[in-house]
């Protein structure tokens, strides 16, 4: 991340885990972690941005994301990923079109390997992909959230659908599900966009904004997470993330047979346990004891006590899972989209 941002920040109270860019907390965890009913700000500096630009940008997206980028409105975002030709998706991104080009949010322990290789499949088009380390995301949410980006001077979207995209100062906003809102500024303008959200809304940790993605059911591939999944294991087709209507890109045979077949036995749940969850996490049953029946995507501690979490899990196996291994501590499963 940019050092002057994180020097800022560090000057308001964020506490960085170690060598991370990602932000603990803002000196008061379990406080913070209470009032995520509240209007709460969040730095999202373990999400980054990748800008793609070029006259055949849309093309090289539409051909290698699963979602339908040539049907992407210019006031409107949407779920996609990128998967290898087995299917399984290597990043998850919200993408949104912006100055000709298209910015990619995704998680920023995967910037270095995709902007590695998705490259790798430019050849002669005319496409420039780039980290836009020049850029610092926000999340807002509550009940003032709107109130909060209305005193920035920045567009509060109340009355938009889901995932519309709207611009203003040189920051783009893209209100998501809920009373939830993200906002993309230049660095340079950060720190007194900070100042000014903070008036309304209490400063927090990832660990909050991660709860809220559990709440919304965000699907966000990491690091622990890349290649584990097919997208519909995900339910990302729930979420627009996925088109079954458009040509090929990576991997869509698979995801295309699996899907006509019926073969998507995993699917999205959230958890909640005692112990204590992160992504990357595998999950048992005694029903199946040689091989594990799920993992965890993205995990938080819990307002209420212990911990949540969002995972992948084997449905006839949901009503008994352990974590780690079949003896494990039990953690309680209910599907996002039950059957």
């Amino acid at each position: 991340m940019n050092p002057d941002w994180r020097n800022f920040l560090q000057s308001t109270g964020a506490v960085f885990d170690g060598e991370a860019s990602v932000i603990s907390d803002f000196g008061d965890a379990a406080g913070e972690i209470g009032a995520a009913a509240q209007t709460v700000v969040t730095p999202l500096t373990h999400l980054a941005l990748i800008k793609a630009t070029g006259e055949d940008a849309r093309t090289f997206l539409h051909n290698q994301l699963t979602s339908d980028v040539n049907r992407l409105p210019d006031n409107q975002a949407q779920h996609a990923a990128w998967c290898t030709a087995k299917g399984r998706m290597q990043a998850s991104f919200l993408l949104w079109r912006e100055d000709g080009g298209y910015r990619l949010v995704l998680s920023a322990d995967l910037v270095e390997a995709t902007l590695k290789r998705l490259p790798m499949f430019i050849l002669r088009s005319k496409v420039k992909l780039a980290a836009e380390n020049d850029q610092a995301l926000f999340g807002l949410a509550g009940p003032q959230a709107g109130a909060a980006l209305a005193a920035a001077g920045l567009p509060a979207l109340a009355a938009a659908a889901p995932l519309a995209v709207a611009a203003a100062n040189g920051c783009a906003v893209i209100q998501l599900a809920g009373e939830r809102f993200m906002v993309a500024a230049p660095t340079a303008a950060a720190p007194a966009l900070w100042s000014a959200l903070t008036a309304t809304a209490r400063p927090v940790g990832a660990p909050v904004w991660r709860w809220l993605d559990i709440k919304a059911a965000w699907p966000l591939v990491t690091l622990a997470t890349r290649e584990a999944f097919v997208p519909q294991m995900a339910d990302f087709e729930k979420i627009g993330g996925l088109s079954f209507n458009k040509g090929c890109y990576p991997g869509q045979e698979i995801v295309a047979r699996t899907q006509y077949l019926g073969k998507v036995k995993r699917h999205l749940y959230r958890l909640r346990s005692a112990a204590a969850l992160a992504a990357g996490d595998a999950l048992f049953s005694p029903a199946n004891p040689d091989q594990s029946c799920g993992q965890v995507m993205t995990a938080a501690p819990a307002p209420d006590g212990g911990f949540a979490a969002l995972a992948v899990v084997q449905s006839n196996f949901a009503d008994n899972l352990h974590l780690g291994s079949r003896t494990g501590a039990p953690v309680e499963a209910v599907a996002v989209n039950p059957a």
